[in-house]
């Protein structure tokens, strides 16, 4: 997931220059079909179920999720092609998104799952 919101730009540049901004003690990835640095991610789903869902890395350099990230649909959402990062569970600032490596097509309840160390947060 490399592309940074402006939103996280701004927090990057304030604690490189020790002005000590606020930094998320909790971070929520949510799914969605379309995502800007301006935004982060858009179109997330409504009224099927969906939740973002609370994620916690681990790692030295690249951070990698600890345990698998699971999304459940009561009803059809279409087909989700972006993920990202927000400091809220609802609402909140967004700061990170990135398109998934393969698009989920949601037809019906069921669950999208993002497995255990296989969305990274780093350099290169």
């Amino acid at each position: 997931m490399p592309d940074l919101t402006e939103y996280a730009k701004n927090l990057l540049g304030r604690a490189l220059c020790a002005r000590a901004p606020a930094l998320p003690s909790q971070v929520f990835l949510g799914l969605g079909t379309g995502g800007s640095d301006t935004n982060g991610l858009t179109g997330e789903p409504t009224g099927t179920g969906y939740a973002r869902q609370r994620v916690t890395f681990t790692g030295t350099g690249t951070q990698r999720n600890i345990d698998a990230v699971r999304f459940t649909f009561t009803a059809a959402a279409g087909t989700l092609t972006h993920i990202g990062l927000f400091d809220a569970a609802s609402g909140g600032n967004p700061l990170t998104w990135s398109a998934l490596a393969q698009p989920a097509a949601v037809t019906g309840a069921g669950t999208v799952t993002i497995n255990p160390s296989t969305l990274a947060i780093g350099a290169g």
